[in-house]
């Protein structure tokens, strides 16, 4: 059986670890990573082959400086879409030489915040997918590092400098062989469409835009804020839907006058332009509204490309959870 449409892997270190990153990819799929700025956001592809089923699984990549930070993001209801196409998450690490110096401590807080994304993002053990930790390097004892990843759902796998097929005690694969065969043992169906192989796409609906465009007035209604013109929401989603939509945000609040989101007198208003002129927001309804629009902005652009029938499923969903929202 081919698999057209398989689910995503993502793999994850540490910025200061590209180079294992890089090892990883070339170890497993037989091609180094395309020479690139950063390997963040980059995808590259794994040819699996069994006796059951043929996929090409693109592998996400990514780099965390902040691991606090990169689980907030993939735990936050944009980056649903993200975690509803992972098959497999590896997180990648050299294995420190001093159990209790800094890069010990680093690696323990990276590999505790993938288990973070693990456990509350993919549903921890009812997770239909494979979440492996590799340790690069030549320690004898990996005891700690078996025990850290079991605590976090996920499977720890020692990888030596030198490739080889050996086995452990209990005649099981190690290093590389092992990842393989564990990411062979997976189910790679995806039976919701295609959401795109390009995880930068991903990235930069997480990123939620620049800095600069804080303020609820400026953002998504602002001169600064992103497009979210229901034109460019081009997935199945017409104009008639988005005014719908914004209509029932806005009456949820201003037809007893009250704040919305806590029964509160409306605070701050902006004033919004367009086919709906005279309607006035509050902070937290803009910020709602924002929030909702980001949604279909990210599920967009992960559709582009794709048959006018996917991307209308797929809108269907998104609007359908919007919806669920109000």
């Amino acid at each position: 059986m081919d698999i057209s449409n398989p689910r995503r892997i993502l793999a994850v270190s540490r910025a200061d670890s590209e180079l294992h990153l890089s090892r990883f990819v070339k170890d497993l799929t037989g091609n180094a990573p395309e020479a690139a700025e950063t390997l963040a956001g980059t995808t590259h592809d794994l040819d699996l082959k069994t006796a059951y089923y043929t996929a090409t699984v693109p592998i996400w990549l990514d780099l965390v400086s902040e691991p606090s930070e990169w689980s907030g993001s993939f735990l936050s209801p944009e980056a649903k879409e993200v975690l509803d196409v992972l098959g497999g998450i590896v997180v990648i690490f050299p294995l420190p030489t001093k159990p209790d110096g800094d890069e010990a401590r680093a690696a323990r807080d990276l590999i505790e915040h993938v288990g973070k994304v693990v456990k509350e993002g993919l549903g921890g053990w009812q997770w239909e997918g494979v979440g492996l930790c590799l340790g690069f390097g030549e320690l004898d004892n990996v005891d700690e590092w078996d025990e850290c990843a079991a605590e976090n759902g996920l499977e720890f796998v020692q990888v030596r400098a030198e490739m080889s097929e050996a086995r452990n005690e209990y005649g099981e694969k190690t290093g590389i062989p092992r990842v393989r065969e564990a990411l062979e043992a997976n189910d790679w169906a995806h039976v919701d469409g295609d959401l795109g192989s390009d995880f930068e796409d991903f990235e930069a609906a997480l990123d939620g835009g620049d800095d600069e465009a804080t303020d609820p007035a400026l953002t998504s209604f602002g001169d600064k804020g992103p497009d979210l013109d229901p034109e460019s929401l081009d997935f199945g989603f017409d104009k008639a839907d988005f005014e719908g939509l914004k209509r029932a945000i806005w009456s949820a609040g201003q037809e007893s006058g009250e704040d919305f989101m806590n029964g509160e007198p409306a605070q701050r208003t902006v004033q919004t332009t367009g086919d709906s002129e005279g309607v006035t927001l509050d902070d937290n309804e803009v910020q709602k509204l924002e929030g909702m629009m980001r949604k279909l902005q990210a599920v967009r652009d992960m559709s582009a490309g794709l048959p006018e029938d996917q991307r209308k499923r797929m809108a269907a969903k998104a609007v359908g959870e919007v919806m669920k929202d109000l």
